[in-house]
């Protein structure tokens, strides 16, 4: 069999394959972290895409309604297997996430007035918060090498951690100063 056919044959994977695959992915990464773990799938372990054709359905993902992870699950599923992907790969994504949330609901209604119940919700989100920094700096190692990129990260953190502005008027800060920042040279 040649490359190219092994490449087209390792591209489209068959509908169980797909789903448990996001199921996985969706398991591991519940709490934050998943588009990272998506790229891990998509990206490194199965190669059914190339790193360009990652970042470019994340960004087609991020200008879509909705969760960027599950929009990210319905382009690849879509671009694999068409609407029968899409939707086999959304719902391996969500399930596992759902019947935790699902089964947690129904254990909090049960102890809802136990006093660990506190401590218990404490360590989940301290998890949740260690996993969703690793999975940050993972994603953006090349941007903690440089001093601008540092220095947007950090005052955006500040800004949102310490001063406690919302998410808009942070933004409104910091879009115009990235921006400058981020100009093009006059000698391109």
């Amino acid at each position: 069999m040649s490359a190219d056919v092994e490449l087209s044959v390792k591209k489209t994977p068959q509908l169980l394959d797909l789903f448990i695959q996001f199921f996985i992915v969706g398991a591991v990464s519940f709490g934050g972290g998943i588009i990272a773990y998506e790229r891990i799938l998509l990206v490194e372990k199965r190669k059914w895409l190339s790193a360009d054709e990652f970042m470019a359905y994340l960004a087609i993902s991020q200008t879509m309604p909705g969760l960027n992870s599950v929009n990210l699950a319905v382009l690849a599923g879509d671009h694999f297997r068409g609407f029968l992907g899409a939707l086999i790969a959304s719902l391996g994504l969500i399930l596992p996430g759902s019947i935790f949330v699902l089964l947690i609901g129904i254990i909090y209604v049960g102890a809802a007035d136990h006093p660990l119940m506190n401590f218990v919700l404490a360590g989940i989100a301290a998890a949740a918060t260690g996993l969703l920094a690793a999975i940050t700096y993972k994603i953006g190692s090349d941007h903690w090498r440089h001093l601008k990129s540092l220095l947007i990260i950090i005052s955006t953190f500040l800004l949102m951690s310490v001063m406690k502005l919302s998410l808009p008027y942070v933004i409104l800060i910091m879009a115009p100063i990235s921006l400058y920042l981020y100009r093009p040279s006059v000698n391109q």
